[in-house]
């Protein structure tokens, strides 16, 4: 989410603050994921019986999570287990009167179940308006480092069916923007999530995310709180199926990613985006394999149209 304000003062002993509750939760969600047995590939002839493990036996370890089955969503935020993995976006945003450059740079961890995760964005936008005073067109532009994103997330349940064919896992995460005081980025923000992950089949996944964002600081939109939700559906075709030169997967990509506005003056306005995308998912070179995607962003609603017309994301993976 862009900050967007007036000059507010240094966030120095908050950044502090917010990196130890990054911490705190991530202890919390990871304290049983750290220590629980990694992923492993499914077992046909395994029953549910035998193999829950975890506290309580929340955890299968017949699930795909953290396996690669799930696409690296777009616009959704990412919700399986990566375990090294660095990303390079670029969002290009079209509306009324203005553009927005979004290039963001990503780097994740993963900790038995657990994935931390640090996020740095970088935000260009340009604006023009018509001046009929001067008959002329005036332009203005902002540009900065968003806020810095720090954060954690961890599988609570998983459910797979005897044969395989339905693999669920919910979990919860946390994620807390650093603000970096430029003039995109002038309030933190905390956002708690709950995600799902799901297979049904060979080819079809489901990811689903839903937040509650809440900004903090003296910025316009300070104490904005906003609830986001964000659904990504996948298709998997493999590489014996389609056999592309150097593809090992295709999975064509159809996204939503909604918010509505909680309080303040446009309490209960809403923006709904949609994405058809494809990510290709190419062979392994030594150990690092490149996952290439790119997709069309266009408004669904009349909140998203009032900002948006059309735009192009461009998604570069690289898991080793």
């Amino acid at each position: 989410m862009t900050n967007s304000g007036c000059k507010s003062a240094p966030f120095g002993s908050q950044v502090f603050s917010f990196q130890l509750v990054v911490i705190g939760i991530a202890l919390f969600l990871g304290v049983s994921a750290v220590g629980a047995a990694e992923p492993v590939a499914h077992d046909a002839d395994s029953t549910a019986g035998d193999t829950r493990y975890g506290p309580l036996g929340l955890f299968d370890s017949r699930s795909s999570y953290g396996l690669g089955v799930y696409p690296e969503p777009f616009l959704v935020d990412d919700s399986d287990l990566e375990v090294n993995e660095a990303r390079l976006d670029w969002f290009h945003l079209a509306g009324k009167g203005a553009r927005s450059d979004l290039m963001t740079a990503e780097v994740e961890k993963g900790f038995g179940l657990l994935t931390l995760e640090v996020e740095v964005p970088y935000e260009y936008d340009t604006f023009s308006a018509f001046d009929t005073v001067t008959g002329h067109a005036d332009r203005s532009r902002i540009q900065g480092f968003d806020n810095v994103d720090l954060g954690a997330r961890a599988p609570f349940y998983q459910f797979v069916s005897q044969d395989g064919s339905f693999d669920t896992t919910f979990g919860a995460a946390i994620e807390v923007g650093v603000p970096t005081n430029s003039p995109v980025s002038k309030n933190a923000e905390i956002v708690p999530k709950i995600f799902n992950d799901t297979t049904l089949g060979d080819h079809f996944t489901l990811q689903s995310i839903f937040g509650y964002s809440m900004l903090l600081g003296s910025g316009d939109e300070g104490g904005l709180h906003t609830f986001e939700y964000g659904f990504d559906f996948g298709y998997t075709i493999y590489h014996h199926e389609l056999p592309l030169p150097d593809v090992e997967e295709l999975i064509p990509v159809f996204e939503v990613l909604g918010d509505t506005t909680v309080n303040h003056a446009e309490a209960g306005h809403n923006e709904l985006l949609g994405n058809v995308a494809f990510r290709a998912n190419l062979k392994a070179i030594g150990r690092v394999q490149p996952r290439l995607g790119i997709g069309y962003v266009f408004p669904i609603d009349q909140g998203a149209r009032d900002d948006a017309r059309w735009g192009i994301i461009t998604s570069l993976v690289f898991e080793f």
